[in-house]
This record gives structure tokens, C-alpha cells and sequence, in this order.
């Protein structure tokens, strides 16, 4: 188990499946992600009791506080390969009381470190979509920079938002 000040990490398990269809199911929290076509509970956790095990290519842990042992978000490396030294990283709060506490921060900086020290990759990237400032600032504030961009690539209520594709390399990480 990954400890911070603020959070901790831990394998999801199955109960879970009722707190991520919540997440997935309230248009805030999904605002500025890929939140797919409705699912049922009963689907949702069909689909969550299926899911496979940790192992290089893949982590996935629920972000847990602290102070109340409460899941509150979830955070993922994907697609990681030894040979590159590359992965992408997803992160997100689905408990919008915890919106602006600096989990989010904490969670961050913590899948990266644990990337860069266990897994031993040179480089983690992510997209966002532009206008989702706050997790723009929260990423900025870690050390990635922004590489590139996806014009359009994302629409929201009618409207097309470009991607922005982020990175951070090992050794940019900011304490």
C-alpha cells in the first residue's frame, strides 16, 4: 500500500463497483472524461468483478483518504512497456466534497513517484482537455509539460475542445 500525508492507495475491490458507477453516472464528475454510454449498477459491477489483476502493463489502485479510510477517486498506469519506459496515466476524484483538498495533488505526485521508482519508467504522459483548468493546474504544479495537442478531439455538451497531451519525464518530478 502507497501512503501519503493526505491519501493512500490500495487494490480496488469489489464492493467498489457501487462508488466508481455513482462517479460514472454524475455528469460533473464525468465532465471532462470519456464517460462512454450508460451502464446499470448491476453491469457496472459485472464489469468491475472482471477486472484484471495489477502487473507491469497495468495499475490500478482506488485513492483512499487518510483521515476516514473513504475511496474517493481512482488512479491508473496504462500501457506501459519495459522497452520504452513510457506510460500514460489516469487519474480522477469521483467525490466532488473532495474537489480542491490537494488529494488529487497528493495522488499525482504519488502514481508517479511509484511509476518512476517501482516500475522504472522514463516518462508518464496523459491528455486533458484544455478546458479543464484545475486539473491542468494540478498537473502543471507536479512538472508535466505540455507536448502537443489534438485539435477538436473532444466534445462536451455540443461543443469540441481540443486535447492537450502532457508529460513529465523521471527527474521533473516537483516534490
Amino acid at each position: 500500500m502507497l501512503i501519503g500525508d493526505l491519501v493512500r492507495f490500495r487494490p480496488m475491490e469489489p464492493e467498489d463497483a457501487e462508488a466508481l458507477w455513482r462517479w460514472n453516472s454524475d455528469p460533473e464528475a464525468m465532465r471532462w472524461l470519456d464517460d462512454g454510454y450508460p451502464e446499470s449498477l448491476a453491469q457496472a459491477t459485472a464489469r468491475h468483478s472482471e477486472r484484471e489483476r495489477n502487473f507491469y502493463g497495468h495499475v490500478l489502485f482506488g485513492i483512499e483518504t487518510i483521515a476516514e479510510g473513504r475511496l474517493i477517486g481512482l488512479v491508473r498506469l496504462s500501457g506501459a512497456e519495459p522497452e520504452t519506459g513510457d506510460a500514460d496515466l489516469d487519474i480522477y476524484i469521483g467525490e466532488k466534497d473532495c474537489w480542491g483538498r490537494g488529494y488529487g495533488t497528493e495522488a499525482t505526485r504519488m502514481i508517479c513517484r511509484y511509476g518512476f521508482a517501482k516500475m522504472r519508467l522514463h516518462r508518464i504522459t496523459l491528455w486533458v482537455a484544455e478546458a479543464n483548468a484545475a486539473a491542468i493546474h494540478v498537473y502543471k504544479k507536479v512538472g508535466f509539460v505540455e507536448e502537443g495537442r489534438a485539435r477538436e478531439a473532444f466534445r462536451r455538451d455540443g461543443d469540441w475542445h481540443d486535447l492537450i497531451l502532457m508529460g513529465l519525464l523521471d527527474g521533473e518530478l516537483n516534490a
